[in-house]
């Protein structure tokens, strides 16, 4: 059975044209906005459910000093109240997607508390998203000083 070479054509030039389309990559930028800001609303009221949904299992969480925790020890820390965050304001973020990943970028500021001294921070932070089952899921975070 011959196969059609135009209807072929035109479909691959149609799927192209949509990956390429501003249109819809600024909705998945708004898509991983809103699950940017979804960690940070699970990062000032630790859920376990909600962080669960928001993180990929195989996290790596990287801190500004050099400390890395996987999925399990983020979590853990967080919903322990061992590590917390009084406050938290984002600032200078940008998204960019390809596909099926995303790399959201911001400065964090505000306040920790850990080992029940409350400090401020600083921080410049990297953070990428996954495209897991239709939902924005963070499979890494790294922050660095600023």
């Amino acid at each position: 059975m011959p196969i059609a070479r135009r209807p072929l054509l035109a479909l691959a030039l149609a799927a192209a044209l949509l990956a390429s389309n501003p249109a819809v990559s600024a909705g998945a930028a708004t898509e991983v906005e809103a699950a940017v800001d979804a960690l940070t609303a699970a990062l000032l009221a630790p859920d376990a459910a909600a962080l669960d949904a928001l993180v990929l299992d195989g996290l790596s969480y990287g801190h500004s000093g050099g400390a890395v925790q996987d999925k399990a020890a983020f979590a853990d820390a967080l919903t322990s109240r061992r590590s917390a965050f009084p406050s938290i304001v984002l600032s200078d973020r940008s998204v960019s997607v390809v596909g099926e990943d995303a790399i959201a970028r911001h400065v964090f500021s505000g306040e920790t508390t850990f080992g029940g001294k409350t400090v401020p921070v600083r921080i410049g932070v990297m953070q990428v998203w996954h495209r897991d089952g239709g939902r924005w899921r963070l499979l890494a975070r790294q922050a660095y000083k600023i």
